[in-house]
């Protein structure tokens, strides 16, 4: 599972891409069991997003899948759709979620919100990428 200085990384990593594209972003890194290990609100970011950015860490580890590929999966007609009602409507359907994997094990994710879904992706991209 993600350490907290691990987490400090992941969270570095996005929060440079955030600033880089010009988007303000909220960003949660979360464990194994889906706990919170560290989170950030960049300065500007949506208040409306902190809770977004939790639920979408939260969703990439519950079914160890982007949130992007389960919104994909997840449409009218595919084999997921409605799953977003469950959880008590924690499960995130759009962009920004990625697991973080160890030797091929999912031990966390991490969750980004606070622009387009493109930018939420390549945020969380970013911070997925320097855990290690």
């Amino acid at each position: 599972m993600p350490t907290l200085a691990e987490a400090r990384r992941v969270i570095e990593a996005a929060e440079k891409k955030a600033v880089e594209i010009g988007q303000p972003m909220n960003i949660a890194v979360v464990d194994a069991g889906a706990n919170l290990v560290a989170q950030i609100r960049m300065d500007g970011a949506w208040l409306g997003s902190i809770d977004i950015a939790l639920n979408k860490a939260f969703t990439a580890r519950a079914f160890d899948i982007t949130t992007k590929d389960l919104g994909s999966n997840s449409q009218s007609g595919d084999q997921f759709f409605g799953i977003h009602a469950s959880n008590h409507g924690r499960v995130m359907i759009f962009a920004g979620g990625i697991p973080l994997k160890r030797d091929g094990k999912v031990v966390g994710a991490i969750g980004v919100s606070g622009g387009s879904g493109k930018q939420d992706h390549s945020v969380a991209e970013a911070g997925a990428g320097a855990f290690s």
